[in-house]
Formats: structure tokens, sequence, C-alpha cells
């Protein structure tokens, strides 16, 4: 089954690690398929992609770019995503409409680690994807090793499709293994065929006997014939390349240098035979062929002078402008081609393009008219949880509400980015994936709202606790012409085991305090509790009511109400206070030669090591279990990256709160009282 084309656009994104050369090759594939006259340079600032203010800052993607052109009369859209970690959820949400994936790797070895999160994606989405070795034309490491490395990180086996020439030091071609020719690259057009130099021969023969007993394995018919060293027709071999493709069974890698113009060719003409259609790929996704439209939304976007657009792979059927979906109706409908908009009037199955003005319409949504999925359709994967957080807020503080509402699009447009306002902290918090991510939200917010905001560390919400158990008698009594205040209460005030909470007892009797000012008292207690001595919530505590006094005219519930909070001030001092801090249970995932220095930096943050072990289905990674104090994780995803190239992450979750004394406790309860010093 050679291509899969069936009639309509078909979807290629391109994914892979930061700095790996996507934009570069997407530029050049959408020359090679005459979307643009001239490709741009990144370093220049004239791509398609990276288009946004805050990618051309960095030379580096920060959102997806969509371009389509043609290829031998096949019609293609190609996504560009970004490399940066921190951006990882924009490639995963392109990958799940594609048909197949391009992964771009840099061709140095110290530099593959970065793609292993990438192609475990793939693996569990049984997404068909093809391996670009981009760069080769700089590389000083062999495609041999390389292929040994990134095998590491892929679950399906790797089929090497080319392998290099060499003259001296440099790559000056390549050798197709199942065409069995051989061509030389080309700088100002395509390569040229040339014969196979003899110094290649040896390793081409080699080569290409991996390549056929690899594609053996998923077939018997063709075992047998390697096996009996028959000669095989190049027809069959492209057959069953194309069949182990389609089926996400096998990964073809090719070799080439984007920025050169090297490979594209090849590259393209390796998707038009051996790409599924978007049939294909729908029934991957759980929809069936036959039935109305659907659509399935994979970005959203707030556009300056457009509104809300919802970027769409229409999966069956085709939509008109004006119809409506999900019971909202498209209000413009726009081909893509980076930043450029141009209005249609209709889409057929296969297409990738914007819908206008869907309000409500989220990230994932399958849009059909009678607004409901389709049986059997798979559903949308999970967020990337959040690795990294920053307390954000206006500069001008009657901005405030227009912030909130701007976070909220910026919210639909990157969904691994959170917002939660922290009442007890008196804080905005943005919960997201590293350091550049929320520098980016705050460009944006700059560029396309007009919002100065200022963003530092979350404060870490501390407890505090008592040791002593006390007894405490409080009196409230004001006179101040006409009716007065009166309420007079003693209580215990005892500590209760780490994670009780809080425990209210009345032991009154004989009636010194009515029962319908008890309540007061309860609430009185739980007003002060919000900030103890310490200047924290108080928690793991009990407060028993014993005894009081009352007035038949001057006492009231405010009365009792304010009794307990003196008595809570006064006595909670002397209840020996300790401060707690909050501990997360963390499992760290990183490629094992990083574990031992995993080890040293969470020890260096006061954390504790429960273990490791080797993290299950990713060969040559560990996964490393600790307890750290919350204080030291805000800033945890900065180093572990650092040390695995960017591919080591983290999950946590709250277990504990512990007893904090000692300098670091004191700074703490100092900065929390005195704020400004």
């Amino acid at each position: 089954m050679a291509g899969g084309n069936g009639g309509g656009t078909r979807c290629a994104v391109l994914i892979g690690p930061y700095q790996s050369g996507k934009t570069t090759l997407f530029e050049a594939l959408l020359h090679a398929t005459g979307a643009i006259e001239r490709t741009g340079s990144v370093t220049a600032g004239n791509t398609v992609g990276d288009a946004a203010a805050e990618a051309r800052k960095r030379h580096a993607s920060t959102e997806l770019a969509i371009g389509s052109g043609s290829f031998l009369g096949d019609t293609w859209t190609f996504i560009d995503t970004p490399g940066s970690v921190e951006f990882f959820q924009e490639a995963r949400n392109a990958c799940m409409v594609a048909d197949i994936a391009i992964v771009v790797v840099d061709s140095e070895a110290q530099k593959l680690p970065a793609v292993a999160p990438a192609l475990k994606f793939l693996d569990e989405h049984r997404i068909p994807r093809v391996v670009f070795l981009n760069k080769i034309d700089n590389t000083n490491d062999t495609v041999r090793d390389l292929m040994a490395m990134l095998q590491d990180a892929s679950d399906q086996p790797l089929a090497l499709r080319h392998v290099p020439i060499r003259e001296g030091e440099s790559i000056t071609g390549y050798a197709d293994l199942v065409s069995e020719r051989a061509y030389a690259y080309s700088s100002d057009g395509p390569s040229t065929l040339i014969p196979l130099p003899d110094t290649a021969i040896d390793r081409q023969q080699e080569a290409r006997e991996e390549l056929l007993e690899t594609l053996a394995d998923f077939d018997d018919e063709l075992m047998e014939k390697v096996l009996e060293e028959v000669e095989i027709d190049k027809s069959e071999l492209y057959t069953h390349l194309a069949q182990a493709l389609q089926d996400a069974a096998l990964v073809p890698v090719l070799i080439g240098a984007g920025e050169q113009g090297y490979g594209i060719q090849r590259l393209l003409k390796l998707l038009r035979h051996e790409t599924p259609g978007h049939s294909e790929s729908a029934a991957r996704r759980g929809v069936e062929p036959d039935g109305g439209a659907v659509a399935q939304v994979f970005k959203t976007l707030h556009a300056q002078h457009m509104g809300k657009l919802s970027f769409v792979r229409l999966w069956r059927g085709a939509v008109r402008d004006g119809e409506t979906l999900n019971g909202v109706r498209v209000s413009g409908m726009n081909t893509i081609l980076g930043t450029r908009y141009d209005k249609i009037s209709s889409a057929e199955a296969g297409d990738v393009v914007a819908f206008g003005r869907m309000e409500g319409v989220l990230t994932g949504n399958l849009l059909t008219a009678a607004g409901e999925v389709p049986d059997g359709a798979l559903a949308w994967p999970e967020v990337l949880a959040p690795v990294y957080s920053r307390a954000i807020s206006a500069s001008n503080r009657n901005d405030e509400v227009k912030l909130s509402g701007a976070l909220q699009r910026l919210c639909e447009e990157d969904p691994s980015i959170a917002i939660s306002h922290n009442a007890a902290m008196g804080e905005l918090v943005v919960f997201g994936q590293g350091d550049t991510q929320i520098l980016v939200l705050a460009e944006r917010l700059s560029n396309r709202f007009n919002l100065a905001v200022a963003a530092r560390a979350p404060r870490v919400p501390y407890k505090e606790t008592i040791r002593k158990t006390v007894e405490q008698h409080a009196r409230h009594k004001k006179q101040s012409g006409g009716h007065g205040q009166f309420g007079d209460i003693k209580v215990k005030i005892k500590p209760l085991s780490r994670g009780s909470g809080f425990e209210f007892i009345d032991s009154v009797v004989g009636g010194s305090v009515p029962r319908n000012y008890i309540p007061s008292v309860e609430d009185g207690v739980k007003d002060y509790m919000k900030r103890g001595p310490l200047g924290f919530e108080v928690v793991d505590l009990s407060v028993e009511l014993y005894d009081g006094q009352h007035h038949s005219v001057d006492s009231s519930d405010m009365a009792f109400k304010t009794a307990a909070r003196i008595a809570m001030s006064e006595g909670l001092p002397k209840c020996n206070p300790v401060l707690l801090e909050p501990v997360l249970h963390v499992r760290i995932s990183i490629p094992n030669d990083a574990t031992a220095r995993i080890q040293r930096i969470i020890s260096g943050r006061r954390g504790q090591i429960l273990g490791f072990q080797a993290k299950e289905g990713w060969k040559g990674w560990d996964e490393v279990e600790a307890n750290i104090p919350e204080s030291e994780v805000q800033d945890l995803i900065i180093e572990i990256r650092s040390v695995t190239m960017g591919a080591g992450t983290y999950e946590w979750s709250f277990d504990h709160l512990a007893e904090l004394s000692g300098r670091l406790a004191d700074e703490v309860v100092a900065q929390r009282n005195n704020p400004e010093a």
C-alpha cells in the first residue's frame, strides 16, 4: 500500500529538540512545495515560522507555524513546532492531528538524549514518524553511532534509509539503500545522481542488509527471501516499508541539512509515497470514515486584529463558512501561512484551516454539527503537569482586572499554562513549564495586551503550629453609652498530631456561656488562626471552651468573637509556636547517566532521597524519588534540565508538613512580618 493519500491534504508536523533546525527545514519544505518564493533565515528574522516578536527576539520558536504547498500533485500542510521543552505542549497538540511526524534531530551525539520525550510521546500514540538527521554536513559523529543512540530512545525499530558519502572529512552526498543509487549534494538545486564511490560500497551493502533484516521481522515471506539471499524487487521493498511506517511499527531515518537544502527532495518523496492519508489518521483517532463533518481543534490563538482563531484539522466531511459546529457559528474561515490568513468559503476533509470567533471552543475539542463526540473517538491527551511557577502582578494596579482576562486568553492558547488565585498568600500565581515560558507570557501580555507585569517567586505557604498546652482566660468588656460589649471565656489550647487539622470542643456546663454564643467563640478562634504569632496560618491544634461569663444585656456574638481572638492572641505565643514548611514528594525522570548528579542536587536542596529505579518503559532512564521542601523546588526544573540537555523532568505532590527551626525559620518569619526589609 504505497502512499496513503486518498485524495485529501496530508499533514506533516516537524518536532524535535531545541536548535535541531526545524524552522530552517520547515522553510526549505515550504520553498520546495511552492508555498514561498525563497527561503528565509532564522538569524535574519524573515522566516514564515518564528514570526512572533517573542520568537524573533530569541531566534527560536515560541509557538507553532503552519504552511501548505504542493509536491508532485499532492497537497501538503506542514506544521513547525517549538523545540524548547517549555513549549512542548504545542508540539504534542500538533502531533495529534498530523498524518506523520518528522522528528528533526541534530547530528551531534551529545544532543540526542533531548529527543527521548518526543519519541516516547509518538510511540505512546502510535503516530507514524520519520527521523531526519539534520546538519549532517557538520557532524563529527558516525551515523552508525547516532543510530545506536537514537534506537535507545525509540520503542520502535529504526530503519536507516541513507548512508552518507564522505570525501575526506566532508559529507558530500548519500547512497539510498532501497534504490541503491548514489547522489551528490548540490547547494543550488536538487541532488545529482552519481556512481557509488568505491569507498562507500562496503558500508552501503552492510547497511542495506541491516535494513532488509529489520524489515523482514514484519513479514515471514520477506524473511524467507532474505535468509535464502533471494534478490528482492525494489517495488516490493517500498511496499513493505510504506506499510510498516503507516502502522507506526518502523521508523525510517534519513539524513540531510535543511539550511543547505540537502535531502529535502528525498524527504518529500518518502513522505509522498509512504505517509498515510487523513482517513487512516482519522481512524487512528477513532473517527469512522462515514458521517457528517468532524473537525478537531489543535491550537487556539487570540489574534490582535482577528479575534479568536481555532486552528482545526478536518477529519471527515466538509464545512462551509457560517455553519454551526458544537452550537457555535463559524464566523470566518482561513487558510494559514505563518501569520498570513486568506479567507476561504469552505474546507474539505484533510484540510488544516482556522475557524473564526468560536467562543467557548477549546484546544482538543472535536467539532460536529450535532455537537456530540463521535462514538469511539479517542480522548485528547492530558496537558503537561506544571513544573515551574511565578507570582505575577500588573505594574499598574488599575490593570488587575484586565490582567486576569488577558491571562485567561493566553491559557487558552497554551493549555500547559494555568493560573491560580492564592487567597492565603494574596497572589496570582502562574504555573507552567519553565522560566522562558513565563518570560514569553509576560512579553505577550506587553506586546498584545499593552500590559506591563512583574513576576517573582511565589510565596511558600508555610504554616505554624504549637508544641505546648496552655489555658487562657480572656475578657472583652467595653462600655460607651447604650448597650456595651461583654464576653468572657476560658479556653484550653493544646497541640494535635501532624495532619489532624483543627478541633473545637465545647465543654461548657451550667450555661456560663450561652449556647447561642458558642459558635461565635469558634468563629473568633478560626479568624485568629488565619495568621498566628509567627505570621502564618495555624494548624494541628485543639481549642476547648470550658468556662466563661456573660451579661444579660451587654453580651453579643461580636463580644464573644472578640474575646476568642483575644484568648488566641494572648495564649498562642505561650504555646511554644513552631514554623511548618510544606514538603513535596518528587519523582524525577532523567537519563541514567545523570542520576548521580541529580542525587547531589537533591541533597543540596535539603531533600531526602527515598530511592531510585529504572523508569518503566524508558530504556536508559531512571526515576529518582525524594521528599524536598517546597521552597527548594521552585526552580528545580532549571537545574534538572541543565544536567540532562533539557530532557529531564519531574512530577510532584504535597506530602507533609515538617518543622523548620533555626536560622532558616528566623529568616522566613522575618520576611513574612517585614516583607520590605
